[in-house]
């Protein structure tokens, strides 16, 4: 058994057993009560789920398994002569609650680089897709395809015991993850390069690989690259692409089934979309300006202009957090470092000066800071990728390493399949009348 396996079935054990016992013992504290509004309002807020990798907090922003993006990026492993963390050491993190050495992450990126292989059959999915068909609808497909590997598949037909369960998952998600960077650069390279596949090197990290393929060989990108798909990787168990791989999952659907409906999940406009609509939103407003330099004052125009047609700012305001979020100012950081005298970056400074003071004039806007959409297109457009549809599919490699580990807790602790209980409206008013209340 591999060490990182190892570690992680001791410590699931021994976790397994803990919760087992508090639930024995403390089932029936009463953690939450759910309101109307939230019953009718997506169900948010309310505390329903277990999601062990990371936690969302409204004023500190995302911590994975209790670490600030600041710590991480100081205490995980780094590549020589980077300043950026490697997401190998996250996921490490994640699955085992423990920092992992050098060699722990040397080892991880050794690992997907043997496991990580595109197959004949998802190659061929792929070559069936017209080149314009949307990255994110290729990413998903492509994920889909890869069923035919099933580990866990293969093993449940086979008769495997609940408490393999875990095992099968690992496997599949540890074969996953190493395929994502070839499948997400292979899409890349066919939908914008004619075909013009690169191969991988055998001698870079997992992330590095990744924009290497994507053939984008400047230094600093492949800093860039560490830090994107570390501080995109998770977001706790709520957001609705973690959320719908969790529900299918629990079906017990192999990983790449579950996987791949949170990325139909991401996809949306409302979730990992957004970061297209952002820099899309900044493109066509300097188009409208005839200015790649514009001032604060035209931007404060545009912005109310936008607000008057009944459009959101894309980039501004998230579902929990009521405070700039910790990956945008992550971000600016590396921005701040590696970047001089880039307009599209400095328009995004611009904006950020702008927009909150507008929306909290709104009086009714809980969150006028900017999340991580807000930033990451004008980075990437500085190092040239500028293809914005491939977007969210770089948001959902990362993504990958968040839910898939969280994924194999889930087996790990036996969740059961999730069946929320629904309402109608109706009986909502039967409800209220029980209470005296005229609905």
């Amino acid at each position: 058994m591999d060490p990182l396996k190892e570690k992680f079935k001791n410590y699931a054990i021994s976790e397994f057993k803990s919760i087992r016992t508090m639930l024995k013992e403390h089932g029936d504290i009463k953690i939450d009560e759910v309101s109307l509004t939230q019953v009718y309002g997506g169900m948010r807020g309310i505390k329903s789920m277990i999601y062990e990798t990371s936690e969302l907090d409204a004023h500190e922003g995302i911590r994975f398994r209790g670490y600030t993006i600041p710590e991480l990026r100081d205490k995980l492993p780094k590549a020589e002569g980077d300043n950026e963390p490697l997401p190998e050491g996250l996921f490490w993190l994640m699955l085992v609650n423990e920092i992992p050495t050098d060699k722990d992450v040397e080892w991880l990126t050794n690992e997907w680089r043997i496991r990580g292989k595109l197959s004949k059959v998802t190659l061929d999915v792929l070559e069936a897709l017209p080149p314009e068909t949307h990255p994110m609808t290729q990413f998903s497909i492509g994920i889909v395809s890869m069923n035919t590997e099933s580990i866990f598949a293969q093993r449940y037909t086979e008769g495997m015991s609940k408490a393999e369960y875990w095992d099968a998952t690992y496997e599949d998600s540890m074969n996953l993850i190493a395929k994502l960077p070839l499948l997400a650069a292979y899409i890349f390279r066919r939908s914008y390069f004619d075909g013009n596949h690169i191969p991988p090197d055998p001698d870079l990290d997992w992330s590095a690989n990744f924009a290497h393929m994507l053939g984008i060989d400047n230094q600093d990108f492949k800093s860039l690259m560490r830090l994107y798909l570390t501080i995109h990787a998770d977001h706790e168990g709520g957001n609705a692409s973690a959320h719908t791989s969790h529900l299918t999952g629990s079906t017990l659907s192999d990983p790449y089934l579950a996987f791949a409906s949170g990325m139909n999940s991401l996809a949306g406009p409302l979730h990992g979309l957004a970061n297209q609509e952002v820099i899309k939103w900044i493109l066509d407003m300097c188009d409208s300006l005839g200015s790649t330099k514009p001032t604060k004052e035209q931007i404060a125009k545009y912005v109310e202009q936008t607000l008057a047609e009944g459009k959101v700012i894309p980039g501004y305001g998230h579902a929990v957090l009521r405070l700039p979020d910790p990956r945008f100012t992550a971000q600016r950081l590396f921005a701040e470092e590696y970047i001089k005298d880039s307009d599209i970056v400095e328009t995004v400074w611009n904006i950020l000066d702008v927009v909150p003071p507008i929306l909290k004039s709104l009086g009714k806007v809980k969150n006028p800071w900017p999340n991580v959409d807000a930033h990451s297109g004008a980075i990437l457009v500085h190092y040239g990728l500028d293809q914005y549809n491939f977007y969210t599919v770089l948001f959902g490699v990362s993504r990958a390493l968040g839910i898939l580990a969280a994924l194999c807790w889930s087996r790990a602790l036996g969740m059961p399949l999730e069946r929320p209980k629904s309402l109608t409206s109706v009986r909502i008013r039967e409800i209220l009348k029980s209470k005296n209340v005229v609905a």
